[in-house]
């Protein structure tokens, strides 16, 4: 993973909220009367409860979801169609020998069961699992590889399920994907990822020369109790990270000439 990504996951998770804290506590311990170190600990305190109250980054998540529905089989055109499903992540779990597990994260298990549900409606071609490790070095395994295993387990013939596994990130999957897609005589591409990440992802895969169908995966903690979508969560961290990632990716893309919002000629 490149070392400012690393960073800004670095932002929004809980180390961040301990460290600032930290910080403020040995500023005003070395500076008690210090009018910075009491207005640092204000502003990360406020910043930190409303990036983890689950309903403040769902209701900015709207500039990105905006306009999307759940896949419908009319949404694709006669032909032969792909689905590719974009990686999210995986842990490795061990125990005490050393034959570890990999299981999916919650997005990525959301975006498996939505492939499985739109590979029901469409009966497509080809379904791609695709996802590399972001860290080359890391020992878990590559999440196309266990997104094509759960993909196998729900019911879809892994005669019908192509790998691609050593993509880094979306750009790195639109760029390997599209030789396969041709090769394949793919003529409707449907792609299958989280809401929010849905924006990006299209538009890159459209500056390859797909126009993608969006087949949105539902968010696995928006079944969040009214208490807990109110209150400071891991799960509002974690998507206040997403969101502020994609509305940051999206112009950074572009300017790269990665993403584009309409199709090349």
């Amino acid at each position: 993973m490149h070392p400012i990504s690393e960073f800004f996951w670095f932002l929004f998770s809980p180390s961040a909220v301990v460290l600032a804290l930290l910080v403020a506590a040995l500023w005003l311990w070395r500076r008690p009367g210090s009018i910075a170190a009491r207005r640092f600990l204000l502003a990360s305190a406020i910043a930190y409860t409303a990036a983890g109250v689950y309903v403040v980054p769902a209701a900015a998540g709207l500039l990105l979801t905006f306009g999307y529905h759940p896949f419908e089989a009319r949404d694709v055109p006669r032909g032969a169609t792909a689905v590719v499903v974009l990686g999210s992540g995986d842990q490795t779990i061990r125990g005490w020998d050393a034959k570890p597990l990999s299981v999916l994260d919650p997005v990525g298990a959301a975006r498996v069961l939505e492939t499985w549900r739109v590979f029901r409606l469409i009966d497509p071609a080809w379904v791609i699992s695709s996802g590399g490790s972001p860290d080359p070095t890391s020992p878990d395994e590559p999440s196309g590889i266990v997104m094509r295993d759960s993909l196998i387990a729900l019911g879809v013939p892994a005669a019908r399920i192509k790998l691609e596994s050593v993509s880094r990130n979306t750009h790195d999957e639109a760029v390997l994907l599209s030789p396969m897609l041709r090769s394949l005589n793919v003529e409707h591409l449907v792609i299958v990822t989280s809401d929010v990440h849905m924006p990006r992802s299209l538009g890159i895969f459209r500056a390859r020369g797909w126009d993608a169908i969006p087949a949105i995966a539902p968010d696995p903690d928006a079944t969040l109790t009214l208490a807990e979508r109110w209150s400071p969560t891991l799960a509002g961290l974690s998507l206040s990270g997403q969101v502020v990632h994609e509305l940051l990716g999206i112009p950074y893309y572009w300017a790269r000439g990665w993403w584009t919002a309409r199709s090349r000629p």
